[in-house]
């Protein structure tokens, strides 16, 4: 489709010519033209026929996770070589909420590789343990100074960026709480992703996934972008209220806080499995990620690497308020022909309990096992052909009695929301929800 073509049927779309101190509007992306195609693309199979972009997303303990696995993720799927550079003395490094990263290399590895990109991502201490790394500053000093793209997210706009005097001159925004921090060194604007230069900043973990795309853009060009958007889900106005569709309404209920098992495996979505885990983490659910593999790292679909908790074996002793999968169609393959995960859901829709999937795992793991059976549900648009019953399955986020449903990267967000929504009302979901700067505060 030409470009002229694609600017009239989304005039209100995230656009970014090369200008200084553009704001950039609500993203409309997810109205990109659905095509027919494979579920799942590598990273190498759509890597343009020019030399990758080689991107570094530096990690710290204490970086918050949401914003570090969206940024690789969708940058991946645009063909980038990111690097993902610890700046700990080990590559494993603590993100928030309990989740465990494995970077690809140690930062002092990558300090003489010139990058087209280095995007911080924020969360707390992270910002700071990627301030105080003095490899890191001088590399993003001469990043700088080589007129090459950096970027920032949430609290990592003020703490690190300001503090090594990167932004001045600049407009920048970053997560609400640091904006005065903030004025200190850069022109303080309140939009979601804010360009000027050379310079890409964002706010929170709500909106990373306009972020990364707005990168995409600045990389390799807005074809590229709206290209990488269509199959993320993408909600057509970022920061409105979210909705759910339900239909045979029933009470989830919990003891003291809800007791969720979160499968994944190697080629589980990483997006989507962080951002269920993170949601829920910080709603106070007591979370168990569990590895149906026979060892607790697992490699993503997009080469991410996640530690899990426990192994599946260890974690089925246990009786959960939840089961929930993530997507991903390796990851989904793997759930569908582990026994002992299909015999938990099984027992647990037969009880009555709470279970639900996402993107391919509803058409690959629920569906040929029985457990749509009688339900509403909704997957992954080019598997949704595969639902017995899909009625509803253009609703971003299906809850049908027990069981709960969604589609993508996109909706991941909405689809954890919904689940604490469930257990412990909207107003809880809604407050997270601002939190997160999802919708608007």
């Amino acid at each position: 489709m030409a470009l002229s073509r694609i600017v009239s049927l989304f005039p209100h779309c995230l656009l970014l010519p090369k200008s200084n101190h553009l704001a950039l509007p609500a993203c409309r992306l997810s109205s990109y033209p659905k095509k027919r195609s494979n579920f799942s693309i590598s990273a190498s199979a759509s890597s343009m026929a020019s030399p990758s972009k080689k991107v570094l997303v530096p990690v710290a303990n204490g970086t918050e996770p949401m914003e570090a696995v969206i940024t690789i993720d969708v940058l991946r799927r645009a063909g980038a070589d990111v690097t993902v550079g610890s700046v700990e003395k080990q590559l494993c490094v603590d993100a928030c909420h309990g989740v465990k990263i494995v970077a690809d290399a140690l930062i002092s590895d990558c300090a003489e590789i010139v990058f087209d990109l280095i995007s911080l991502p924020g969360g707390m201490p992270g910002a700071t343990n990627l301030r105080d790394c003095k490899i890191l500053e001088s590399m993003m000093n001469k990043q700088a100074a080589d007129g090459r793209l950096y970027a920032a997210v949430c609290a990592s706009p003020a703490v690190a960026l300001g503090s090594w005097g990167l932004l001045k001159g600049l407009k920048a925004t970053c997560y609400p709480s640091f904006m005065e921090q903030l004025a200190s060194s850069a022109t303080t604007v309140e939009s979601r992703v804010q360009q000027d230069g050379n310079v890409v900043t964002s706010r929170g973990p709500g909106t990373t996934m306009e972020y990364a795309v707005s990168l995409i853009e600045q990389l390799c060009g807005k074809d590229k972008a709206y290209e990488v958007a269509g199959p993320l889900v993408m909600r057509p106005n970022h920061g409105d209220d979210y909705t759910i569709a339900e239909r045979n309404s029933m009470e989830w209920t919990c003891d003291k806080s809800p007791q969720i098992l979160v499968p994944i495996a190697d080629g589980t979505e990483e997006m989507e499995a962080v951002i269920i885990i993170d949601v829920l983490r910080r709603a106070k659910a007591n979370v168990v990620v569990a590895s149906v593999q026979d060892k607790l790292e697992i490699e993503a679909s997009r080469k991410v690497k996640l530690v899990a908790d426990t192994l599946l074996d260890e974690a089925a002793k246990l009786s959960y308020d939840l089961i929930v999968l993530p997507g991903g169609l390796g990851g989904a393959q793997a759930f569908a022909k582990c026994e002992k995960l299909v015999d938990l859901l099984k027992k647990q829709k037969e009880s009555n309990r709470p279970y639900g999937a996402m993107c391919a795992s509803p058409a690959l793991v629920l569906e040929p096992h029985g457990l749509l059976k009688g339900k509403k549900a909704t997957a992954f648009p080019a598997m949704c052909s595969k639902l017995s019953d899909p009625s509803e399955a253009e609703n971003r986020v299906v809850v049908d009695g027990n069981l709960i449903t969604s589609r993508g990267p996109g909706t991941t967000m909405e689809f954890a929301l919904a689940i604490v929504e469930k257990f412990l009302g909207r107003e809880k979901a809604l407050e997270l929800a601002k939190v997160m700067l999802f919708v608007q505060q």
